[in-house]
């Protein structure tokens, strides 16, 4: 059973050193269609200060469900998974809730 309320998403991306610039322009390309989307709450991307290829972004979602409409939209599958996975050398993604 899950337990309801808002979900953060926490994606570590390490991105192939030639393709940190078209990394970062997709990323720019999706943002506002992600934030467009009912459940989402917040989406924030930072990058490294100390190693330009690494990347966080940092999603809250109002729900599970959320996250499912998010990762099924045509946004997400057709910018994340074909254009952007494939120029990741790693990529690691937790979902934290609240405490309090």
């Amino acid at each position: 059973m899950s337990t309801p309320g808002p979900i953060t998403v926490v994606a570590r991306w390490r991105v192939n050193a030639a393709a940190v610039d078209s990394v970062l322009a997709l990323v720019a390309e999706l943002r506002p269609h992600t934030l467009a989307e009912p459940g989402c709450l917040g989406y924030d991307v930072f990058r490294s200060a100390d190693t330009p290829g690494e990347l966080l972004l940092v999603e809250r979602y109002r729900d599970q469900a959320a996250i499912e409409v998010h990762r099924g939209s045509a946004h997400y599958q057709g910018v994340v998974v074909q254009r952007i996975l494939p120029l990741l050398s790693d990529r690691k993604v937790e979902l934290l809730r609240s405490i309090e």
